[in-house]
């Protein structure tokens, strides 16, 4: 982990910036002579929405992918948990998506893979306004996509590999791994971040946990909003932030019911699942 907050760094102070209308060419096809070398030995970070994509590709559960296809870094630094896609145990450490004719899940395939041969970054300081973001070339010296006589605007890449859905879905989760709570160098109990990694990771937990424990009769939801989280995974993550706004960080964001009268013992399960 440290190691990506050195090339974070590098990519700040040394990467030239792109705006959306940035120009680049690149093309990757079966016949070029690194094809699928990109998929090797390489760390790739799972948002919520890529697990949502992958596990409903693969027909299985949230909890089969997540034990399956991943793994937890471990990392003193760490606030909240992040989640990584694991690597066959092969001599070059590839993708356990990767076959012969190239990626098996391209239609659902993770928004790194999506994203290069770019990258995206927000600069912290350098008096620039917070949060502004700007796109970058990902150097990789075994890809020779780059010399391939394709051009693109970063506009029309993002656009023409399904991003946009993905960012919006990424921005969720930047409201909370980014929030305020942990800049502040505030820590989770083990509950709540058992809390974090369900909403975020094991969204078909977080189902069972909303529809099959006292929350409903806790909270106060609309019908509408348990129609679409009983079958709609997507609206399920979209609740499930706003859940932990309010769970994690004591946010507005939810409200019990007004007939609810809890007891001590329900009241502190609130924040926690039940084993």
């Amino acid at each position: 982990m440290k190691e990506l907050e050195i090339l974070k760094e590098t990519v700040l102070k040394e990467y030239p910036r792109m705006s959306r209308e940035g120009c680049f060419n690149f093309k990757c096809h079966k016949d070029i002579s690194c094809f699928n070398m990109c998929c090797s030995d390489v760390n790739i970070f799972l948002t919520p929405y890529d697990i949502i994509r992958l596990k409903n590709r693969l027909k299985i559960s949230s909890q089969e992918f997540l034990d399956k296809y991943t793994f937890l870094p471990i990392d003193e630094n760490q606030n909240h948990p992040v989640v990584m896609l694991k690597m066959r145990q092969d001599e070059n450490k590839t993708c356990p998506f990767v076959g012969t004719d190239g990626c098996t899940v391209y239609q659902d395939r993770p928004w790194s893979c999506r994203m290069f041969p770019l990258g995206v970054a927000s600069p912290k300081d350098e008096g620039e306004r917070k949060g502004e973001e700007f796109y970058f070339m990902i150097q990789e010296p075994v890809c020779q996509g780059y010399h391939e006589n394709q051009s693109w605007t970063v506009d029309r890449w993002i656009k023409d590999q399904g991003v946009e859905r993905y960012s919006e879905m990424g921005e969720l989760f930047k409201e909370i791994s980014l929030h305020e709570f942990f800049r502040e160098r505030k820590q989770l109990t083990p509950a709540k971040l058992e809390m974090f990694y369900m909403v975020c990771y094991n969204i078909d937990k977080f189902r069972e946990f909303v529809l099959e424990s006292s929350f409903l009769q806790r909270f106060d939801v609309d019908e509408e909003t348990i129609v679409e989280i009983r079958k709609d995974d997507e609206e399920l993550l979209k609740f499930g932030i706003n859940w932990l706004r309010f769970s994690l960080f004591g946010e507005k964001t939810m409200r019990l019911r007004s007939d609810y009268r809890p007891t001590p013992r329900a009241a502190s399960s609130v924040a926690a699942p039940q084993p």
